[in-house]
Formats: C-alpha cells, structure tokens, sequence
C-alpha cells in the first residue's frame, strides 16, 4: 500500500527526496511535520465551515493554501524518506 501511495504521490516527493548533499533529520522533526499537516488541514476545514454560509467564494484561497501546505507536509511526513523531511525543515 505504501508503495502505491509512493507512486501516486511521487511528483510532490521526487521535489524533496531529490539531490545528494549531506542532511542531518531527526525523528522529532518528522512528527513536527504531520502536526503542523494536522493543523494546517483542522485550519482549513474550519475556514470551510465558517465562510461557507457567506456566499462569496473569497474564502476558496485560504482554503486551497491550507490544504495545499495540509497535503504536502503530511504526504512527506508519512511517505517521505530522511531526506526529504530534511529539506522541509532546511537541514543540512
């Protein structure tokens, strides 16, 4: 399964995963990252919940941001390799 969702979502994790400098990732920074994909994600449904009623479709660009920062922090939280959470964070 892991692998199949390695494929599907292999455009946003050969962006990260790319490149031979050295790193430095610690396992603290991977779950930091699927926190903050957590809370970038509760943040985007919230904005859904409160605008929607509004009837302006203003609110489409916080969420599109949100959920855009939601899926890829959680796809290299949880797919991504040493490298590529290392990126994220700038480590090297």
């Amino acid at each position: 399964m892991k692998n199949l969702l390695r494929r599907l979502f292999s455009p946003i994790l050969n962006t990260f995963e790319g490149g031979d400098e050295p790193y430095t990732a610690k396992p603290l920074n991977r779950k930091i990252l699927i926190v903050i994909g957590v809370l970038f994600s509760f943040l985007s449904s919230v904005v859904i919940y409160l605008s929607y009623d509004k009837g302006e479709l203003g609110y489409l660009i916080p969420v599109i941001v949100f959920s855009g920062v939601a899926l890829v922090t959680l796809v290299v939280g949880f797919l991504g390799n040493d490298r590529a959470v290392a990126k994220i964070w700038g480590n090297r």
